[in-house]
């Protein structure tokens, strides 16, 4: 499969403030002996290219694995697009051959070993395609394929018509999901709040 060989360049998003955990940067909380970030990396880097960390806060680089960091490209807490414009920004500026960006959340600790995989049957060789993950009756708009030609268009909707949701910018494009079955929990669970580390953590017993 051509697009898994070439290995899509990966954004990590951390661009939100944590207000549910209670403040500070959840993906620095442990699970397992490694924080959330790094069991992400971990599980991801066999899987894709170049991998960026898009975080607005500042933290030592020493408590982060060695990723470059990038900051929101547009200003005021903008949410997940505007990570998510930040990474196709990025990318679209390198010498690359990816079509698309993986674009994965740090507070999603069971990030599946064969995500890329399984999203690249989504795309059916379309480079327009975005395809996003679906699991537990529910799509994932943050676990998604993004064509990296998408840029400009979304820099336009961030900045001209104020937009926020995900799922609305998306549909303006062809848009397809790939379901993960909950055979082993769901792989797409994320930590928002002090009790969902808890259930990690117990997941993992």
């Amino acid at each position: 499969m051509n697009e898994v060989i070439t290995k899509f360049p990966c954004l990590l998003l951390a661009g939100g403030q944590s207000r549910r955990m209670g403040g500070g940067s959840k993906f620095l909380q442990e699970l397992g002996g490694q924080t959330l970030l790094e069991r992400i990396v971990e599980t991801l880097r066999p899987q894709v290219g170049e991998i960026v960390l898009n975080m607005n806060a500042d933290i030592p680089r020493d408590a982060l694995p060695d990723l470059p960091v990038l900051k929101d490209s547009v200003s005021g807490f903008a949410g997940p697009l505007a990570g998510i414009l930040t990474g196709l920004e990025h990318f679209s500026v390198k010498d690359g051959t990816a079509s698309h960006m993986l674009s994965v959340p740090t507070d999603a600790p069971f990030i599946p070993g064969n995500l890329v995989e399984r999203l690249s049957e989504g795309l059916q060789g379309d480079k327009t395609t975005i395809v996003m993950a679906y699991s537990v009756g529910r799509v994932h708009p943050v676990v998604a394929l993004w064509p990296i030609a998408l840029a400009a268009d979304l820099r336009k909707a961030l900045t001209e018509e104020n937009m926020r949701k995900i799922l609305v910018f998306a549909d303006r494009y062809n848009r397809v999901e790939i379901e993960w079955t909950e055979d082993e929990g769901d792989p797409f669970f994320n930590v928002n709040r002090p009790e969902d580390l808890e259930a990690a953590r117990q997941r993992l017993l």
